[in-house]
């Protein structure tokens, strides 16, 4: 069972890319790959190329993605959404997300963050 590969958007703290991976986990934030600034289609569509699924707070705009890649029969590795919390309460979802699925699962899925509490 692979871990999660997760490619962090902009508006999510660099700290936590930075503290995922102390802890063994592959994941790249937008700005030290230097795509901040892109819009959120171009944000998926390079997790896309890189094999990541996407962790975004944008959650109206990734749902309105999301349902532009079902009707277009389009892939994806997954689709993270979280509402905005503190730092130590999104790690704590995230840990409890990342320990609870394995790569293969994530594929083409919407995963709300709020449900890992």
């Amino acid at each position: 069972m692979d871990k999660p590969r997760l490619y962090l958007d902009e508006d999510v703290r660099l700290l936590l890319a930075e503290v995922l991976r102390q802890r063994g986990y592959d994941t790249i934030h937008a700005v030290e790959v230097k795509r901040h600034g892109k819009s959120d289609s171009e944000q998926l569509a390079y997790a896309v190329r890189n094999h990541r699924a996407i962790l975004t707070h944008n959650i109206r705009d990734y749902i309105f993605l999301a349902k532009e890649y079902s009707h277009q029969g389009l892939k994806h590795n997954g689709i993270i959404v979280s509402d905005q919390v503190g730092f130590e309460e999104l790690l704590k979802r995230v840990l409890r997300f990342l320990y609870k699925n394995s790569k293969e699962k994530l594929d083409n899925q919407f995963i709300w963050l709020h449900n890992y509490k």
